[in-house]
């Protein structure tokens, strides 16, 4: 079992390489109510998506057909995404409150039939919430959006401790039973695959437990990957073990791989060996 102090390692890891929010403007906020029908989420390809900093460099994966969909960790897209995939804006934490009805709504228009959630609020370097606080936030700014896209909780890690990932979860779920959520959302940094899917299962069952329609993998790698800084073959091995088992487990919805950057998906202008992995 990975102990506790190197899961918070990996993930502060994972923190330190995923740039700061991209900037947006400050737009006056406006809290706009439901104005359009209901969006159905279309059916995608591929469950496989990409997780990025600039859109542009996600040509490089999407390319191969196997990318359905794509996030930055932001309400923006920080540029343009290839036409076949679908954007999924994030409400990152609370620095992003201001100017994110304006920005949500633009996103919507623009076809995105998802929202996601705060990014780890279990971490006092990412968004920093308390479950019951989390809770309040996701019913002032996304709850109203319900009747516009399907709703994914604040992704979590996998830290083992009390306000850390699936028991900080269970509790923001037990507060939020009214906020429309349909997917619950998690990160992973580990050892294994083994691990992986023991973790990816406990999520699942928390998510069957409240009702949730399917689980999210939203951020995933190998601890010695990140603490490496760039792929490896070890990282190539793994993915191709678990790939397949997350395509075929129908709990999962979607999922992403940490990410289309030099170095880890991507090598110079082409494609790592994880990102050959990624895309096989």
């Amino acid at each position: 079992m990975v102990s506790f102090t190197h899961l918070l390692t990996a993930g502060l890891l994972a923190s330190s390489t995923m740039a700061i929010p991209h900037g947006h403007t400050h737009e006056q906020t406006v809290h706009l109510k439901r104005t359009s029908p209901r969006v159905v989420p279309r059916e995608l390809s591929s469950k496989r998506g990409a997780a990025y900093n600039e859109a542009g460099v996600v040509n490089s994966l999407s390319s191969s057909g196997k990318i359905g969909w794509a996030y930055d960790w932001n309400m923006y897209s920080n540029g343009e995404l290839p036409t076949d995939i679908e954007f999924v804006p994030m409400l990152w934490g609370s620095k992003m409150f201001e100017g994110w009805f304006v920005a949500i709504q633009t996103a919507l228009a623009s076809g995105s039939s998802y929202i996601m959630g705060f990014n780890e609020p279990d971490m006092g370097e990412q968004a920093n919430m308390l479950p019951g606080d989390a809770a309040g936030y996701y019913n002032q700014y996304i709850t109203d959006l319900s009747g516009q896209a399907k709703l994914v909780t604040p992704a979590v890690t996998n830290g083992v401790g009390e306000n850390l990932g699936l028991t900080w979860m269970r509790t923001f779920l037990e507060q939020c039973q009214e906020c429309g959520i349909s997917v619950l959302a998690v990160h992973w940094y580990g050892e294994n695959a083994d691990d992986f899917k023991k973790f990816v299962n406990d999520a699942v069952d928390l998510a069957n437990e409240f009702n949730l329609e399917s689980t999210w993998v939203t951020e995933f790698a190998l601890s010695q990957d990140m603490n490496a800084g760039a792929a490896s073959q070890t990282s190539a091995e793994f993915l191709n073990t678990v790939l397949p088992w997350l395509d075929e487990n129908e709990a999962v919805g979607r999922y992403a791989y940490f990410m289309c950057k030099d170095g880890f998906l991507l090598n110079g202008g082409g494609l790592s060996v994880s990102g050959e992995a990624y895309v096989a």
